[in-house]
């Protein structure tokens, strides 16, 4: 997967999640917004922790050639005195090579890290924003169940009246006369 993909995944990761989510829970629209930030913040933090994990990977490096050391063991008379230095060159060279993939490697890992701190830092005023609205909606709930729970008990309180007036035996034509 190229760099250009990985940035790609990021994005169609949350646009999938926002649509799906929003589709599931319509009403939890402003937590399923949340939750695509925060998962493309995740997925930009991974893909730079992956980029400095494989930072000799040829697409995380630039594409540079690495560096090569000289043979000396081919050298006419001291040769075979020189094999030494070959495998210690290599080790040194080795080393180079690793070093210049990771100074290729970190400014692509440091712009998903910056990217993903972006998305974190958007997320708090988002996150306020849907705490704010969550608790507007619980009260609105509440206010619905106390007018309902109101209107239950209006409603009982009426029954009440009606079984006493059954129990207490009084005719359909004097209900009628108290009610003029």
């Amino acid at each position: 997967m190229s760099r250009d993909q990985l940035r790609m995944l990021s994005w169609v990761a949350a646009a999938v999640f926002v649509l799906v989510a929003g589709l599931w829970r319509p009403r939890r629209l402003h937590w399923t917004a949340l939750g695509s930030v925060l998962l493309f913040a995740a997925l930009n933090a991974g893909a730079g922790i992956y980029v400095l994990n494989h930072f000799g990977d040829p697409r995380c490096s630039g594409g540079e050639q690495p560096l090569s050391a000289p043979s000396f063991a081919g050298t006419p008379v001291v040769g075979e005195f020189l094999g030494r230095l070959d495998s210690a060159l290599n080790g040194v060279v080795g080393g180079v090579n690793e070093f210049l993939a990771f100074k290729h490697a970190l400014p692509i890992a440091l712009d998903f890290l910056a990217v993903s701190g972006w998305a974190l830092l958007v997320s708090f005023p988002l996150a306020v924003l849907a705490a704010g609205i969550s608790f507007a909606m619980a009260r609105r709930r509440a206010a619905d169940f106390d007018r309902y729970r109101a209107t239950v008990d209006r409603l009982g309180e009426d029954l009440e009246q009606v079984k006493r007036r059954l129990t207490s035996g009084t005719s359909g034509e004097k209900l009628d006369a108290e009610r003029i």
